[in-house]
């Protein structure tokens, strides 16, 4: 990232010395007097705007529009679409893997064509963080770790070994070994840089501000530090490593202003939990979300990190924290150096960046401001099925007996009024009967970097813990306890402190460094635990300390999942249920059988701060992180394939060298047009990515089952789609294989569609299949908003390895369109008032879309021909034979949905990566 001489803002690049070395900035606050009243986030993206600018992926237009923020911006009335360079990418492993593919897949076309495949490099700095592979296979017992993370090599060998290959291939690039904890706490606390200073050819530094984008929901965290970030697909991720830019909607800001203090009792949990359920009310999806107010000086960085955290269960796009002298000290604290501190200060004060939370001329002006006074947190959980359904701990006994007998839905579970006193019991291994009721906790899990990030309520839970034990308190042994810190440094301080024992006492061995039960891995209950359970159609609970609780996501076997401080997931262990009301009843009694209640062993926020004070110190994260890169024992002596080549196995159904550059040259294709195209699938609106994109388990009737079962995987290893997002031949089989797909040249719901030809219907891929051997090209005809939701790399990458060519649509969700360009397909769009049922479209005619031999330009009107065929019976000699005759055709225009002359580019070399390719091989 430099400033290149072309940059029509280069003007106003200003420099201070230190130390002999001088800092090259841009002063943004002298491009325009209005600087100084955007919110704090909007400037970070002005910033890279500025410093970015070459009027080709980044146009003059773009800072201006930045500029031009207002609150008087409405999404959906005034939309401004601009474009914006991250100084980062940040990936974990299930996400992470098809980019590193694409990557080893590039160099293998940079050879082809005779170039040095070293070239192919991440220009943007990437970092892979492996925490998705582990699950809670053992736990409650003492070597719980090592055998979680022993089974986790062996189901993952080929995506390791596939990795560490990686690691050491790439320049730019760095792999984090499994076992070093949960990506977006390595992030937090090693891996930003707040401010990045980078070498100019002169011999100086370039400062900008650090950001992110991540192939996963929760890269929102990092905002906590104030460096802007936040979730995006595999194909932008890809982009901005290749150094390209991304396009985005220039947001609303809402400004939640936090007033007050917390209560000496009250959590951060407590704090997000409120504010999710605030947020998620008042609607800030697509938004970002900017907090300022003194209240905000009262929060540790931990603490804004766990807001943050959250923010995808709020809904919005970034949850923003400015950066402030706590920032400054909470790296500092995490063992970054003085000097580069200093530094960030300086460049923070020159440009307006740095906040004081208690001066509010500081304040700048947002499209709207809510407030929030932390003296009326109360200690809260939420659930059972959704993070925003907050509920009072006091009111949790009446919340669930509600939730019990509602009727199906986010807080209802149709229980009959005579089968809520159901109950069912079961021997366990020490001899003794248990009894499971509605509402029994059969998981309780300190997991997910939400919490295990902030030492104040993992510290919190240590002293908890210390006091049960003290009095004589334990946790029913059927109760699947785990703990599962964020990085190594959290056992470390846990150890320090002297609360490791008394965890462990309680069933809170460390069961592993990953996301674990937050993401699902919670492993299997106890068979004797699931029988009870299932015969007796019991609603019973997990209570975790992580981010999302959408039922069945925790355990199949827990209905009710509940988030929770990991000072709450104790409490609740011990008391065996979530139906409790801990301020009538006790927890248990003491040796001297006195009664105990939760407050008797609640840790006040004073008690926590000593022991953090004095134990989570520099030292211990230097300790932690010099050792990063060297991983376990079982990574170190994995062995991996030599050389900046990979070795492709034939055999692999991991890893797999995608077919995206075959047949490439050096020298740009010819423009063509599609002729003779079949229509794959006719679909309505709202077909969302989730719709499009292979997730979940791989369903032993489809495509990709029956791939699997050739190669001789039984259904037990099948594994998801997620673990072998690495192997396009499973992922294309996976592609629109949602069961409730609808595709209207078929009857039924569900993954299959109609070969026009033969008239046979077939799965999918099955057809697609047949359509290639003929060599016929395809498209999809949609309606309106087609790739809605999440962001999702193969919902692009599948329909092309399909053979689509074209999507013609009444609208796209705007990220998805951006991906299909990436890809090399053409999205087209009906003109205003037109769509496939104004046109008498069916699916079953020939398309023919003509691309013009004079170029194309962005959102010229494209024509596309159909030709409409009639069934009809001809006898030949005795049989009957159905054939298809041509009976008319007709001409109808749609728009070009090239938006830019970077679209054209990418489009004309057959995709992104093909472009990257032919412009590293210039």
């Amino acid at each position: 990232c430099s400033i290149a001489g072309a940059n029509p803002f280069a003007k106003f690049e200003k420099s201070f010395s230190q130390a002999g070395t001088t800092y090259k900035y841009f002063d943004l606050a002298s491009i325009d007097g209005k600087y100084d009243q955007l919110p704090y986030s909007i400037r970070v993206l002005l910033e890279s705007a500025v410093r970015n600018c070459d009027n080709f992926h980044i146009l003059e237009k773009d800072v201006q529009s930045i500029l031009g923020w207002s609150p008087a911006l409405k999404q959906g009335s005034n939309d401004v679409e601009v474009s914006f360079k991250p100084a980062r990418v940040i990936l974990q492993d299930f996400t992470g893997v098809p980019a590193v593919v694409d990557f080893a897949a590039m160099r293998d076309a940079v050879v082809g064509l005779g170039g040095n495949p070293e070239k192919i490099n991440p220009i943007c700095p990437a970092d892979l963080v492996i925490d998705h592979s582990v699950q809670v296979d053992f736990a409650r017992v003492p070597d719980a770790l090592s055998k979680n993370q022993t089974l986790e090599f062996e189901r993952n060998k080929e995506r390791f070994t596939f990795l560490k290959w990686g690691a050491k291939a790439f320049n730019n690039m760095l792999i984090v070994p499994p076992g070093s904890g949960i990506v977006h706490q390595v992030n937090l606390e090693y891996l930003a840089r707040v401010v990045f200073e980078n070498d100019a050819t002169d011999g100086s530094k370039i400062l900008y501000p650090d950001s992110v984008v991540g192939t996963d929901s929760h890269t929102t965290m990092i905002n906590g530090l104030g460096v802007l970030g936040w979730g995006v697909g595999g194909i932008e991720a890809e982009a901005v490593m290749l150094g390209q830019s991304i396009s985005m909607l220039l947001p609303e800001v809402i400004g939640y202003k936090l007033v007050g203090k917390l209560s000496p009792l009250v959590t951060s949990t407590d704090l997000v939990l409120t504010i999710t359920k605030h947020l998620r009310q008042l609607g800030v999806v697509g938004k970002f979300v900017e907090f300022y107010g003194p209240g905000v000086a009262e929060l540790s960085i931990a603490d804004r990190a766990t807001i943050s955290n959250m923010c995808p269960e709020y809904g919005a796009t970034v949850g923003y924290f400015p950066i402030d002298e706590n920032t400054l000290g909470y790296m500092k604290q995490t063992n970054r150096s003085e000097k580069k501190i200093d530094i960030i200060r300086q460049y923070l004060k020159a440009t307006q960046q740095l906040r004081n939370y208690s001066d509010e001329s500081q304040d700048p002006k947002f499209t709207l401001s809510i407030t929030l006074d932390l003296d009326t947190v109360v200690t809260s959980v939420s659930g059972p099925k959704r993070p925003h359904d907050r509920v009072s701990v006091s009111d949790m006994p009446e919340d669930f007996k509600s939730c019990l007998s509602s009727p199906v839905g986010f807080k209802g579970f149709a229980i009959a009024p005579e089968a809520q006193a159901a109950f069912g019991e079961f021997q366990w291994d020490d001899g003794k009967t248990y009894k499971l009721n509605h509402g029994s906790v059969v998981i309780a899990a300190i997991t997910s970097c939400t919490n295990t990030s902030n030492p104040s309520v993992m510290l919190g839970a240590g002293l908890l813990a210390k006091k049960a034990v003290e009095k004589g308190l334990n946790i029913l042994p059927y109760i699947k306890t785990s703990l599962s810190p964020g990085s190594g440094v959290v056992t470390y301080y846990l150890k320090e402190s002297g609360v490791i024992p008394y965890l462990e006492k309680l069933g809170f061995d460390i069961v592993g460094y990953g996301c674990m039960t937050c993401i699902g891995n919670s492993g299997p209950l106890d068979e004797n635990v699931v029988n009870t359970i299932e015969k007796n159609g019991l609603v019973c609970a997990g209570v975790l300390s992580g981010n999302r609780n959408f039922e069945g996501r925790i355990h199949p076997n827990t209905r009710a999942n509940y988030l929770a401080s990991p000072l709450l997931v104790i409490a609740y262990a011990i008391a065996g249920r979530v139906d409790i009301d801990f301020e009538k009843e006790p927890l248990g009694a003491d040796s001297n059988g006195k009664n105990v209640f939760l407050q008797d062993i609640w840790p006040t926020r004073t008690e926590i701060q000593e022991v953090e004070n004095k134990h989570v110190i520099p030292a211990m994260f230097q300790e932690v992180y010099s050792k990063i890169e060297q991983g376990s024992e079982d990574w170190q002596t994995l062995q991996v394939p030599e050389g900046k080549i990979f070795s492709w196995s034939s055999d692999s159904t991991y890893i797999k060298r995608p077919p995206f550059f075959e047949g490439m040259t050096r020298d740009l294709p010819k423009l063509q047009s599609i002729q003779q195209a079949r229509c794959l699938l006719f679909l309505g609106d709202s077909v969302t990515t989730d719709h499009i994109s292979p997730a979940g388990s791989i369903a032993r009737t489809s495509p990709a089952a029956r791939f699997l079962s050739e190669r001789n995987i039984i259904p037990r290893d099948f594994n998801s789609y997620g673990s072998r997002r690495g192997n396009d031949a499973i992922m294309s089989r996976g592609t629109f294989a949602n069961i409730r797909l609808v595709n209207k040249l078929v009857p039924k719901t569900g993954p299959r569609t109609l070969h026009i030809p033969s008239q046979e219907e077939l799965d999918i891929f099955d057809a697609a299949e047949r359509y290639r051997e003929e060599g016929t090209p395809l498209v999809l005809v949609v309606g309106k908003d087609y790739g809605s939701g999440s962001s999702r790399d193969w919902a692009a990458k599948g329909p092309f390895l399909l053979g689509v060519k074209a999507v013609i649509a009444e609208s796209y969700e705007r990220i998805h369109r951006s991906n299909l360009v990436g890809m090399g397909i053409i999205p087209l769009q009906f003109l205003p008032g037109q769509s496939a049922e104004t046109l008498n479209l069916n699916g079953r005619e020939v398309y023919n879309i003509a691309l013009p031999e004079s170029g194309l330009k962005p959102g010229q009107k494209i024509q596309v021909e159909v030709l409409h065929w009639v069934l009809a019976y001809l006898p030949h000699d005795i049989l009957i034979n159905l054939c298809l005759f041509q009976a008319d055709g007709n001409v109808f225009e749609t728009i070009l949905r090239f938006d830019t002359e970077v679209d054209i580019t990418y489009y004309k070399n057959g995709g992104i990566l093909n472009y990257m390719i032919r412009k590293m091989l210039s």
